[in-house]
């Protein structure tokens, strides 16, 4: 069964994507743990991330980076978690989280976000990496 990841990818429904290339995209998490939550997803519908290649895995993580940077100019918490768990959805993902402490990082915590400002996240992110490209 294709992933909703994969149905975003693929522009089947919409996503709020910041970045997209041949091998991945990253794109506004709906469910943030705290604003800014990003999603970085492979175009390979892989369930388990130790399952890709390296190269993947790589240029996953060189993405994860830039979003990471962008996130703390953007929005300038204390750090960025970096999480890889997998339960959501089965299809690898990255979530790159601004956070103030531990319990930013708490899956019981997330809401559905509000879509304004979910686009306005969206917009600031995209804009700080096209600036950097």
């Amino acid at each position: 069964m294709t992933s909703i990841f994969t149905k975003i990818i693929n522009k089947e429904i919409p996503g709020r994507i910041i970045w997209e290339d041949s091998i991945c995209i990253a794109m506004v998490d709906i469910r943030p743990l705290n604003r800014g939550h990003v999603l970085v997803v492979p175009r390979e519908e892989v369930d388990k991330w130790h399952e890709l290649d390296t190269e993947s895995i790589s240029h996953l993580m060189t993405i994860a980076h830039m979003v990471a940077k962008a996130q703390q100019l953007i929005f300038k918490p204390a750090r960025i978690g970096l999480m890889i768990a997998g339960f959501e959805v089965p299809h690898t993902h990255i979530h790159c989280v601004p956070i103030e402490d531990m319990s930013h990082l708490d899956f019981t915590q997330a809401e559905m976000g509000d879509p304004e400002d979910l686009d306005e996240v969206a917009d600031l992110l995209r804009d700080k990496l096209n600036e950097n490209v």
